[in-house]
C-alpha cells in the first residue's frame, strides 16, 4: 500500500483528533479513569481486529494514547486515516474527549559531522531500530527518539533535547519556558524551531511538528 503525506492524512474526514508525523499519527484521549480507558481500549481492539490493522495503545490511569502507522509500508497510509476516524468515533460514543494539548515526543539530538559513524554504536547500546535515515526508535514504539543531526563541524554542546509537539503546544511551551526563567539562545531558525537555554546554559530545542506536504 502506498504511503500518504501528513497533508493527505489531514484531508481525510474524521481525523481532527489526530496529529500526523513521521513516526505515525498520534491521538490522546482523556478518559478520567482506568475503567473508562479499558472500555476505550476494548473498542479499539474490536475495530483493529475487524480491520486487520493494529495501533500502538498506551492505557494509563486517566488517558489513552494511540499511535497509528502502517509498518509494512514504512509510514502513514489510507488504512491509518480510516482507523483514526473509527477510533475517534468510538471515543465520542463513550463520551471521551481528545486532548491534543498533551501530545509531544522527546528526542535526543546528537550533533555530529559524521552520523554514519556514530549511529551503529547508539543502535548497539540501545537496541533501537533505525526507523528513518539517521533516526533510532525503540522497537516497541517508546521514546525518546534518537536523531543524528548532521553538522559541518562539532558543536560545543554535542547533544541536546528536542521537544516535538503540535505548533500551538510549542508556542505555549515557549511562553511558559521564558516566564520560568529560560532564555532564547537562538531564534534564527524560527518558526521551524527555537533553541532555549536554562540559567546554566543547558539547551532545549522546541520544534513544532511538520512533515512533507
Amino acid at each position: 500500500m502506498d504511503t500518504i503525506t501528513t497533508k493527505e492524512f489531514r484531508a481525510f474526514p474524521g481525523v481532527e483528533d489526530w496529529r500526523p508525523r513521521a513516526t505515525g499519527a498520534l491521538a490522546v484521549f482523556r478518559t478520567g479513569s482506568f475503567a473508562t480507558g479499558a472500555q476505550l481500549f476494548g473498542a479499539i481492539a474490536e475495530l483493529a481486529d475487524a480491520a486487520g490493522h493494529h495501533p500502538d495503545v498506551d492505557v494509563r490511569y486517566a488517558t489513552v494514547r494511540v499511535r497509528l502507522v502502517t509498518h509494512s509500508a514504512g509510514g502513514l497510509t489510507a488504512k491509518d486515516a480510516a482507523m483514526a476516524s473509527r477510533i475517534s468515533e468510538a471515543a465520542r460514543e463513550l463520551d471521551i474527549p481528545a486532548e491534543t494539548e498533551r501530545m509531544q515526543e522527546l528526542m535526543l539530538a546528537i550533533s555530529t559531522p559524521d552520523p554514519d559513524t556514530l549511529l551503529p554504536f547508539w543502535k548497539a547500546v540501545t537496541g533501537f531500530d533505525e526507523v528513518a535515515e539517521g533516526t533510532l526508535l525503540d522497537a516497541d514504539g517508546r521514546g525518546p527518539l534518537i536523531w543524528f543531526q548532521p553538522v559541518d563541524r562539532p558543536l560545543r554542546g554535542k547533544s541536546h533535547l528536542d521537544v516535538n509537539a503540535p505548533r500551538d503546544v510549542i508556542e505555549q511551551r515557549l511562553e511558559a519556558a521564558l516566564a520560568a526563567g529560560g532564555m532564547i539562545a537562538d531564534d534564527s531558525h524560527a518558526p521551524k524551531w527555537w533553541t532555549l537555554a536554562d540559567a546554566d546554559g543547558h539547551k532545549v530545542d522546541l520544534c513544532p511538528w511538520r512533515g512533507p506536504a
